[in-house]
């Protein structure tokens, strides 16, 4: 191959015609130059490596004559062709600089990927042969190398392998790429060039041995292991010995076994070739794959039609062989997906965790692990895994403490991250030490360990990330535990646990608590009395509770002193803790107290702006003589919307427009012959009867739900609800509501036959329909009822529940639950959401008890969440303002407005007079109030019996002004 690059470089090139340049042609010349250039070191640094210095000095003049030969052609065919290969020369100095820039970065930070796969393809283009092998296994030890890195650096040391050392050079590449992922291309790749060397030493068992193991490597790959069982067949077929055939045969047999894409094809092959009939058994194996193949097909060609990653695809295909169950086939469709999502934390964990307690083989499990950690070194779970997966197949401790220092510094992105992977090798190191003896080896390596962990945690994680990761000191825990339980040194546990309180956990209850449950197990009564007394004076969150474990102490162990001192401290403690809630609740109060008023504030500077706007607008009387003096129709700003309006209501009656109308000439309309109201009545009256009215019985209240917030596009409710609530019992009827238009309102009534099901019906409370929480409550008039509410949860201080704010809105349920069950058992999650169902970046975790809520709400607050920094507190509603009774409902200075005069929203600015002007009496024109019309006194019953009664003619004659 170096010989047919070598003459390829040396062929001269075609002159180019002559005249004027063809388009492009500059491009293609400079393409030529480079490429022959590239080419002409490659060979040059093959043959340097093969026949050494001399032979530079001996083809010297050769090579000067070829070039300048090659000069004169150029010259002769183009005058101009110094100036590309002077453009050429200013790329290759950029080049050059960009290869320096890549490499000072690399120096800087050895993760950049891309940085490293830049330098390659640069010292490549640039011919640096031995510069690009030595980046590329800089890379190789790093990251696993994809598929077509892989093939280009194999093809490169082919191209240059000139005996056998190179030969096992290139043998050694194919094992490390075989590796890092299974792929048949590199396989059959591996294979066919392990035929090459078949005349060498062991060159046929090399070859076989190969293609064997590509075999059981890739041989079920159902769109690609095809390739490689017929090069096998190929290769034995070759091989002209007696022996061989029956070779040949079993590899059919081997074949038409396994579910393979152009199955037909093989066995129509396989009875061409063969000439003895096929047996019964073969066929039988046969049909039985093409049976399992229309099984597969569908996964194999959602694939086929998906683009890539195609995770989903993938994940579907996995699970469908887990329940199959055959482990060679989900190894392979593993191998398969991680091809394409190798940077899939999830995927590596789901795959390592199936060999971890499936297959069990060392080699195995080690390795995917280990390409785990290496595709994805940012994830500490990987890393986790792995140092348990090699302390359970009994590796090395050397090689354990090695792959830890690695994990150190794979640069994990959060600084729990490092608290976690210090944990598992803290662990892994204290099932090392044998405790039955004083003093071991292993127990001094554990506590420096745990000194280590101490100090990276406290220098270098939180000089970058500005916190420790372990701010309930967990670690430093951990280890005064071992101290106490399995070292019985209650002194150093002790120097720790003060440690620990230094550092801003003494206002916390459940530290106290901690400690004292570790004297009460492994100390003494006086230590329990004092880490107690501490606790009452230093907890802030929880003080009752120390208190009261205090009294019960002393209760049971204590002498009358030491009861009368507890009780002492206790009340103390309690008294001036009430006084610092009472000031906090009152700032409280003085601050909403100070909102409210800058809200009132801002309402009157509102309502004061709005009465002066309506103040310099002209005088209302002026207008309407302007407007008196105008026929019906003169006007030509008349507004559009009144316009359409009566030409949509009430088709025109009058000619049709002449000519000046079209052009838009200022010429008066013609009147509009507008239907009389009475018509316009009966038609609204009859759309009106078309909608039935809905009823509802109130003695079926204990029967019937009331279903709100459904969409206003919902068609046909009644019937997508039914299937809904028939699971919770019998339903008699659904009865939708509907506007006058016939539009749906949003709410409906359900009945059931019993009670008990109506009951169950209340659980659907918040279900997702069409996108919106559907709102489920029991049926109760609030007229009778006013006190009653719908609201389910508590508004009262839960210690077990969390309330979470500042969420992503993209945050799903899901994964805040996989945040919140790390720091405890998860009862019940709860996100808000609108009437909308929009989130609101809101929300409610309850935990199964007090102590891990408290955990979680140290843990949690702060923490960073898809780029927002949440905040967590023990959930505790502000207290909802009382509504006002009907009974204060008064106007100023009269007697109590009752509520139905107004609706059921009361007197609202969107009520408006709707009168006609030309209808109003002058007497009517009151003085106007502050925020709009004032109201004018009750016309008594007698007056209004006086005031003549108007037809529809007249009215219609106001208006239309004839």
């Amino acid at each position: 191959m170096a010989t047919a690059a070598a003459a390829s470089a040396s062929e001269p090139e075609a002159e180019p015609p002559a005249g004027p340049k063809a388009e492009g042609e500059e491009d293609e010349v400079k393409a030529a130059r480079t490429r022959r250039k590239v080419l002409s070191r490659a060979v040059a640094a093959a043959t340097y490596k093969t026949m050494g210095p001399g032979w530079e000095q001996q083809e010297e003049g050769v090579s000067e004559s070829d070039g300048d030969e090659e000069y004169a052609m150029a010259s002769s065919a183009d005058s101009s062709a110094g100036d590309y290969e002077w453009e050429y020369d200013e790329e290759e100095e950029k080049n050059q600089l960009e290869i320096e820039r890549l490499e000072e970065q690399l120096s800087i930070n050895v993760y950049d990927y891309n940085c490293h796969v830049d330098l390659i393809r640069l010292l490549r283009l640039e011919g640096e042969l031995t510069k690009v092998r030595v980046a590329r296994e800089k890379m190789s030890e790093i990251f696993p190398l994809t598929e077509e890195l892989w093939l280009e650096w194999l093809h490169d040391e082919i191209s240059m392998a000139l005996d056998g050392l190179d030969r096992e050079h290139v043998y050694e590449l194919f094992e490390k790429a075989v590796k890092d992922y299974i792929c048949p291309n590199i396989w059959l790749e591996y294979g066919q060039y392990s035929v090459g060397g078949i005349g060498q030493k062991g060159g046929l068992e090399k070859v076989r041995s190969v293609f064997e193991r590509a075999l059981s490597s890739v041989g079920l790959h159902m769109t690609k292991g095809l390739a490689i069982w017929e090069a096998y067949r190929e290769f034995e077929s070759a091989i002209v010995e007696a022996a061989r055939l029956e070779k040949v045969h079993s590899l059919f047999r081997r074949q038409l076994a396994i579910p393979l894409y152009d199955m037909e094809a093989t066995f129509a092959e396989y009875e061409e070739w063969s000439e003895d009939p096929i047996p019964e058994s073969v066929v039988q194996s046969y049909n039985k794959a093409l049976q399992q193949l229309e099984k597969y097909k569908p996964y194999e060609e959602a694939l086929l039609q998906a683009e890539a990653p195609r995770l989903a695809e993938y994940q579907a295909y996995i699970d469908f062989e887990m329940k199959v169950g055959d482990p060679a086939r989900i190894q392979l469709i593993f191998e398969r997906a991680l091809v394409e999502n190798c940077l899939v934390p999830d995927l590596w964990i789901r795959y390592s965790q199936y060999l971890d307690r499936q297959l069990k083989v060392k080699d195995l499990v080690l390795s995917v692990h280990s390409r785990a950690v290496r595709n994805c070194p940012w994830t500490v779970a990987l890393w986790s895994r792995y140092l348990l997966a090699m302390e359970r197949h009994g590796v090395e401790h050397r090689v354990i403490s090695v792959t830890f220092e690695k994990a150190l510094n794979a640069g994990f992105i959060q600084a729990t991250d490092y608290v976690e992977i210090w944990q598992a090798y803290l662990d892994y190191l204290r099932r090392r030490v044998d405790f039955k003896q004083d003093s071991s080896k292993e127990l001094e390596e554990l506590r420096s360990a745990f000194t280590r962990a101490l100090e990276h945690l406290q220098q270098e994680v939180e000089e970058r990330f500005n916190e420790s990761g372990d701010p309930s000191c967990v670690i430093m825990q951990n280890w005064a535990r071992i101290e106490a339980r399995l070292c019985n040194n209650m002194q150093k546990a002790r120097e720790l646990w003060d440690s620990i309180m230094t550092k801003g956990n003494a206002k916390y209850a459940n530290m106290w608590l901690e400690y004292y449950n570790l004297e009460r197990a492994h100390g003494d009564t006086q230590h329990c009395r004092k880490a107690l007394h501490r606790a009452v004076q230093c907890t802030s969150d929880y003080p009752e509770h120390v208190c009261e474990v205090l009294l019960t102490m002393e209760r049971m162990e204590g002498t009358l002193e030491d009861w009368d001192i507890a009780v002492q401290k206790t009340e103390t403690r309690l008294a001036r803790v009430t006084e610092q809630r009472v000031k906090a609740a009152e700032k409280e109060a003085a601050l909403a107290q100070q909102e409210e008023e800058k809200a009132e504030q801002r309402k009157r500077v509102r309502a004061e702006k709005k009465a002066l706007r309506k103040k310099q607008q002209p005088g209302g009387g002026d207008k309407r003589k302007a407007e008196e003096g105008k026929e019906w129709g003169e006007d030509g700003a008349e507004q559009p919307s009144k316009r359409r309006r009566v030409e949509n209501s009430v088709a025109p009656a009058g000619p049709e427009p002449d000519a000046g109308q079209e052009k838009g000439l200022p010429e008066k309309p013609a009147p509009v012959d507008v239907a009389p109201p009475s018509k316009q009545k009966e038609k609204a009256a009859a759309l009106r009867r078309e909608v039935p009215k809905v009823l509802h019985d109130s003695s079926k209240d204990s029967v019937t739900v009331f279903v709100s917030n459904l969409p206003y596009s919902m068609g046909e409710p009644a019937a997508k609800l039914r299937p809904l609530f028939e699971a919770c019992g019998e339903v008699v009827e659904i009865r939708p509501v509907f506007s006058n238009r016939g539009d749906f309102r949003g709410y409906c009534y359900v009945e059931f036959k019993e009670e008990q099901s109506a009951l169950k019906a209340l659980e659907l409370d918040r279900k997702n329909m069409e996108g919106r929480p559907m709102f489920v409550s029991p049926c109760v008039d609030k007229s009778k009822n006013p006190d009653f509410k719908v609201f389910r949860y508590s508004t009262a201080l839960e210690k077990h529940k969390l309330f979470i704010s500042g969420l992503p809105f993209s945050c799903t349920k899901e994964e805040l639950e996989d945040i919140c069950k790390a720091h405890g058992t998860v009862k019940d999650l709860r996100l808000v959401t609108n009437r909308a169902g929009k989130p609101k970046g809101l929300a409610y975790v309850e935990y199964e008890n007090e102590s891990q809520a408290s955990q979680a709400v140290m843990k949690m607050d702060g923490m960073t969440v898809k780029e927002n920094v949440i905040k967590v507190a023990i959930s505790n509603p502000p207290q909802r303002k009382v509504p006002e009774k009907p009974e204060a409902r008064r106007a100023p200075g009269g007697p109590m407005v009752p509520r139905q005069i107004y609706g059921a929203r009361g007197k609202g600015r969107t009520q408006l007079a709707l009168l006609p002007r030309a209808l109003q009496r002058p007497g009517a024109a009151a003085g106007q109030a502050e925020n709009g019309p004032a109201p004018r006194p009750a016309v008594p019953t007698s007056e209004a019996a006086e005031a003549p009664k108007m037809s529809n003619a007249d009215f219609a004659k106001l208006l239309l002004r004839k």
